[in-house]
């Protein structure tokens, strides 16, 4: 049983997404830009400093993300996971390093995709 719960197991999961995630939202709101890009998924990280065109803290820096506070729900499904805290909601992968932020800045749309301000291609 120890086993399972380390593999991967749900509830395992859905903490290692809200730590990963709550981990990005404190390196923001204390303006530690170069804290948050490590913790962005490399495709994001990417996407995030081609639209800017300058490297991803300054890059990070400059966006509007929305002020968040306390995780609300995780759903996660495998590698993938949605963290909704109090004020945004953020997108994240499990990679080999641990979990990563997709994308951030997250707004739901009735009858439509999440509308993101950061996201990767």
């Amino acid at each position: 049983m120890f086993a399972a719960a380390a593999c991967g197991a749900p509830a395992a999961r859905q903490d290692g997404a809200a730590a990963a995630g709550t981990a990005f939202e404190a390196a923001v709101a204390a303006g530690d830009h170069v804290r948050a890009c490590t913790l962005l998924a490399p495709q994001t990280r990417f996407q995030l400093e081609q639209d800017e065109q300058r490297p991803c803290p300054a890059a990070l820096a400059s966006q509007q993300l929305p002020k968040a506070a306390g995780v609300d729900a995780v759903e996660a499904y495998g590698r993938q996971a949605m963290v909704r805290l109090a004020g945004d909601t953020l997108f994240m992968s499990q990679f080999s390093g641990g979990w990563k932020v997709v994308a951030a800045g997250c707004t739901p749309r009735p009858d439509q995709p999440y509308h993101c301000l950061i996201k990767g291609a």
